[in-house]
């Protein structure tokens, strides 16, 4: 076996062992079905799915399908426990409301960037080798088991373990809609910004994009702060493995997938410009500026 097939098999195990221990610890004293625990069941279906729609793909070897079946996995198993979850309170179905809302807009906008670009650059070496493409699919299961943990919890929680709507509940709903707003608007100033034919080949840095270098992941996040804030009241002994969920988003965004990379793609186009170099120095990475924004939008 080459290095490479080693190293995703590998990768592929560790997955689903983190996801067999997230599952066991989060469903602790949770609902049940035959004797199975909901929150167990959601996150061996979030896996399930992603090897089904990997199969064909990888027959394929096309990448289309892959940030959709993400977030189609989002909506479809959040469904699934609120259908499978015993008399689903006010506090469940603000979960379930505001995890499908959140996936059904990446969704479409995945959709929307994958239609105009006709491929990701990203799966060119990957969807070649079987092995590789699978460890992908595997680590797109983790990632939905582990960002939806919160809300899958305490949705699947017992009836008689929950807690009445409260100011929590009330809280984190704000700050989910707030970061919301700020990832939609931040994406759409994006999408205007790159339609304009006079911005070919430029950098943004007007609107949201003035006082934040990545304001659309700063509004992903306070998204997943708000899931937690609603669903954390009703967490008790190993369900607290649910907070996982905003640590999780926040390390991916920060420190693995999203803002190194953007950087660092960013750098290699722009670095040495004097424009983006005085832009990187005034505009903060990640949480806005309050202030009045110092780099003059053109």
């Amino acid at each position: 076996m080459s290095s490479q097939n080693r190293s995703a098999v590998i990768t592929v195990v560790v997955g689903l062992v983190i996801g067999a221990l997230v599952a066991l610890a989060g469903s602790q004293g949770g609902a049940t079905v035959g004797g199975i625990p909901v929150f167990a069941l959601a996150v061996a279906a979030a896996f399930a799915v992603q090897v089904l729609v990997y199969i064909p793909s990888a027959i394929a070897r096309t990448e289309r399908f892959f940030d959709a079946t993400g977030s189609a996995t989002f909506i479809l198993v959040t469904l699934g426990v609120t259908l499978l979850s015993p008399s689903p309170d006010a506090r469940s179905l603000a979960l379930a409301a505001m995890v499908i809302i959140w996936a059904a807009r990446l969704g479409s906008f995945l959709f929307i960037r994958i239609h105009r670009s006709g491929s990701d650059d990203r799966f060119d070496d990957i969807k070649v080798h079987p092995l590789s493409f699978l460890r992908v699919w595997i680590m797109q299961g983790l990632w939905v088991s582990i960002t939806a943990a919160a809300a899958w919890i305490a949705m699947a929680t017992e009836p008689a373990d929950r807690v009445s709507f409260d100011v929590f509940a009330g809280i984190g709903i704000v700050i989910w809609i707030v970061g919301m707003l700020i990832e939609v608007v931040a994406d759409l100033q994006k999408n205007a910004f790159k339609a304009d034919p006079a911005n070919k080949g430029r950098f943004i840095r007007t609107g949201l994009w003035s006082r934040s270098r990545h304001p659309n992941y700063f509004g992903e996040i306070l998204a997943w702060v708000g899931v937690a804030i609603v669903a954390a009241p009703v967490f008790e002994g190993w369900q607290w493995i649910g907070l996982l969920s905003p640590v999780f988003v926040i390390l991916l965004l920060t420190r693995v997938s999203g803002i190194p990379l953007l950087e660092k793609k960013a750098d290699k186009r722009w670095g040495g410009d004097a424009d983006y170099e005085a832009y990187k120095t005034a505009t903060p990475v990640l949480v806005p500026s309050l202030g009045r924004a110092k780099v003059a939008a053109h």
